[in-house]
């Protein structure tokens, strides 16, 4: 099993590949290109992990001051670039969702209820089971999710179970 690492972290893109998508999709959806807009991507792009709005508009606040990125540009952005499949989402129901790049090495994860720690993993049985499992059913799998929720061993440490 691959835990997350660098294999699953990075894109599978150049930069430069992603952004004249980006550039398109924005002309397909009749949006200017923007530096504030470039800035959410590259950001996206170059820093693994996964993100509330409001955690990757702070991140842009720090690195890009300058560019007053507003926070409901970071919201309308997330929101394009996940209808086109280049950002992907967990949601947490009523705390809102947390947003990765979603061109990165096929990968699940595993999910801590308490503080919201995300970690990615790959397991080669866990893929090959949920074929079969397809094909059982008479599926022909298009793409799937794995999310494991439970206590990650900070908070179990810390008595929060």
């Amino acid at each position: 099993m691959k835990h997350g690492n660098d294999t699953l972290n990075a894109p599978l893109i150049p930069y430069e590949t992603l952004l004249s998508q980006f550039k398109q999709l924005l002309r397909s959806n009749n949006l200017k290109f923007t530096k504030q807009r470039e800035v959410i991507l590259y950001t996206l792009y170059t820093h693994a992990g996964h993100f509330t709005p409001e955690e990757l508009y702070q991140l842009i606040k720090k690195e890009s001051p300058e560019l007053n990125t507003g926070i409901a540009t970071v919201y309308r952005t997330l929101s394009l670039l996940e209808n086109a499949g280049i950002v992907t989402s967990i949601s947490f129901g009523t705390q809102g969702k947390k947003y990765e790049l979603g061109i990165k090495a096929h990968h699940d994860h595993i999910i801590c209820t308490n503080c919201g720690k995300i970690l990615e993993f790959f397991d080669e049985a866990i893929e090959k089971k949920q074929e079969r499992i397809a094909k059982e059913f008479g599926f022909i799998m298009k793409d799937h999710s794995l999310k494991i929720f439970g206590i990650c061993p900070e908070c179990q440490k810390e008595g929060k179970s």
